[in-house]
């Protein structure tokens, strides 16, 4: 089975850095602010490994944390080899294991964390993630100096860092299970269309958390996806109604909330870290829901191999919360 449940699994803190425009944009309960993308250092990737830096050291200080009393570090980011996860680890002694679903990223590093504290392996973990604009878009696309124009499908890189301390102590937020989500490639080939890639996968992780912890929909207050954006979040919808005959009513997409119109990002939020901005900044702190389903989604593409023309695949993995 893909799903499974946890024992004395819970979220007890995060902390998290936001950049310029994500300051401007709907949310508004955000730790830190960047004041530029540069962050005081000489380059971006610097800036965002320092992004890491940051939020990990309030993350400790923040609950009276030394590094040693850390049982592992579970990173992981969307830049070559998650070189921003692993140069941030460095810098720790902390045991730490590096990971990859593209913007799924958080949702596994939940998975793995939380198995190892479902199976006493481990008392506290901290999982970290992070996304900058001007490193993702130079990397998976076109620098912005380019002025390259943008489809109406493209997604906006969101520009942030979180960590999030998972531990054995109960806490008012609970991790009840999850559902590792299957790669699926639909054969689509466009890097600027990365809600149509990962909507296919979304609704299949859906149904099958579903099936697998014998559920209906309406046992979630909320779903909450991670990146599909303007475009992606209607074909999950009607994919689930018209394939898994879902009728997903209470629903929210993280991608559609963090920035306004008037900013200009085309489909929406992108990001690793767009998922967990909203749950902990919007979801979690409007208090209304006591049930939340999140499904982070992920766009497993690689430059080289998109320019060979294959498909990309979709990955999503499925988180299920409760909020005590």
């Amino acid at each position: 089975m893909a799903s499974k449940k946890f024992n004395n699994v819970y979220i007890k803190d995060n902390f998290e850095v936001v950049g310029p425009l994500e300051k401007e944009g709907l949310l508004k309960s955000y730790d830190l602010v960047m004041d530029d993308y540069y962050y005081g250092e000489p380059t971006f990737e610097q800036a965002e490994i320092k992004m890491q830096k940051i939020v990990l050291e309030n993350l400790l200080n923040k609950n009276k944390l030394s590094e040693n009393k850390i049982d592992a570090l579970i990173g992981g980011d969307l830049i070559n080899q998650i070189s921003i996860s692993s140069y941030n680890a460095a810098q720790f002694k902390i045991p730490y294991l590096g990971v990859y679903s593209a913007c799924a990223s958080y949702a596994e590093e939940l998975i793995i964390a939380s198995s190892l504290i479902s199976g006493k392996l481990a008392k506290k973990i901290v999982a970290i993630t992070s996304s900058h604009n001007l490193n993702a878009e130079r990397q998976f696309r076109y620098p912005v100096e380019y002025g390259a124009v943008k489809k109406h499908t493209t997604t906006f890189t969101t520009t942030a860092a979180i960590s999030t301390l998972i531990t054995s102590e109960p806490s008012n937020i609970k991790i009840e299970s999850a559902t590792i989500g299957k790669a699926i490639d639909m054969g689509i080939t466009d890097t600027n269309n990365m809600g149509a890639v990962m909507a296919p996968a979304a609704a299949d992780t859906l149904n099958t958390h579903l099936l697998e912890m014998k559920r209906n929909i309406n046992y979630y207050d909320l779903v909450l996806t991670g990146d599909l954006g303007l475009v992606g979040k209607e074909i999950f919808l009607e994919m689930l109604n018209k394939e898994y005959n879902i009728n997903l009513k209470k629903y929210m997409d993280a991608g559609c909330e963090i920035y306004t119109n008037a900013q200009e990002t085309y489909a929406g939020a992108s990001g690793p870290v767009a998922l967990p901005l909203v749950l902990f900044d919007k979801v979690l702190t409007s208090k209304r829901y006591k049930k939340i389903l999140i499904i982070a989604t992920g766009s497993l593409q690689s430059v080289q191999l998109a320019n060979q023309k294959l498909g990309i695949p979709g990955i999503a993995h499925a988180i299920s919360l409760e909020v005590i």
